[in-house]
């Protein structure tokens, strides 16, 4: 494992900017950066587009390590340049963020109120091409929406299950059993969540450590205990849905935890703005989130 990005994603001051939508998402978040179906006329221009607004996000003298300890990137991106020199590459050595990849490819249906992440063909092969291209780490999803042991299980497992495919491949795994935010028994699925993250982490052998990425918890702090955790190399956040402002009133008042948001980041941003209104809204954007991300 690449240690200077262990490093900076360990002791980092700052958040992780989670830039991974995939192929389902991205007319949505093209949509909220004021672009619609009419401004591509196929597949590839659409995700010309999406790589333009990522790039330009990446490039804003606002984006840099100072403020910003990771990107999580979609694997397309990951294989795109921006300005002739490959993603990763370029977040690295031009602004000092460790590159992260989402290599889930969706969810299953949903079983006992969860969905498990699909089957993952050819995850080996994707692992040794991403670190190749100097990805440290890696970031799968699932969904808890019911609290319900038996499908919190099958979800926890499987997350460890791909984490020890990604340790084994020198990268950090970040695991991300999302727990809907609007479900009326979210404190009860995050109990659960809790015991069976706790489960695996305790059996874990000394220095292994892996990261975890969770929803907001109802009750601040209860995460404390992974956060402290030995096998636990960071915790961060994801937005789940609620805007940014009220995503860091919440994460401000979590000790440990720091922001891993999209849609709260991108809040605001348009492909109308001039690059000096984009900036300054960007700029605002992550300086509000890092805030929130060290305030615990």
């Amino acid at each position: 494992m690449d240690q200077a990005k262990a490093e900076q994603v360990r002791k980092g001051n700052g958040f992780i900017a989670a830039l991974d939508q995939s192929g389902g998402s991205t007319p949505k978040a093209l949509g909220l950066y004021g672009l619609t179906a009419a401004d591509w006329s196929s597949e590839a221009e659409m995700f010309d587009l999406m790589h333009a607004m990522r790039a330009r996000i990446i490039k804003s003298p606002a984006f840099t390590g100072d403020l910003i300890v990771g990107a999580i990137l979609f694997e397309m991106t990951m294989d795109r340049d921006i300005d002739g020199v490959p993603t990763a590459e370029y977040l690295w050595e031009k602004r000092h963020v460790v590159p992260f990849l989402k290599i889930d490819k969706g969810l299953e249906p949903e079983v006992d109120g969860c969905q498990v992440m699909k089957p993952m063909p050819g995850l080996d092969a994707l692992l040794d091409r991403a670190r190749a291209k100097g990805i440290f780490g890696t970031k799968e999803r699932s969904v808890i929406s019911a609290a319900n042991r038996a499908g919190i299980r099958a979800v926890v497992d499987q997350q460890f299950a791909v984490g020890d495919q990604v340790l084994a491949h020198g990268l950090m795994p970040i695991l991300e059993p999302e727990v809907t935010i609007s479900i009326a028994d979210k404190a009860e699925a995050e109990a659960i969540l809790r015991e069976e993250l706790l489960r695996h982490l305790n059996a874990f052998p000394a220095g292994k450590q892996v990261m975890l990425k969770l929803s907001l918890p109802t009750v601040a702090n209860f995460y404390a205990p992974l956060v402290d955790h030995p096998a636990v190399m960071k915790v961060v956040a994801l937005s789940g849905g609620h805007s940014r402002d009220e995503a860091n009133a919440i994460l401000a008042q979590n000790r440990g935890m720091i922001a891993s948001f999209s849609r709260a980041l991108t809040e605001g941003l348009t492909a109308q703005q001039s690059d000096a209104e984009f900036d300054a809204a960007l700029g605002a954007a992550i300086r509000s989130i890092h805030a929130a991300s060290i305030a615990g």
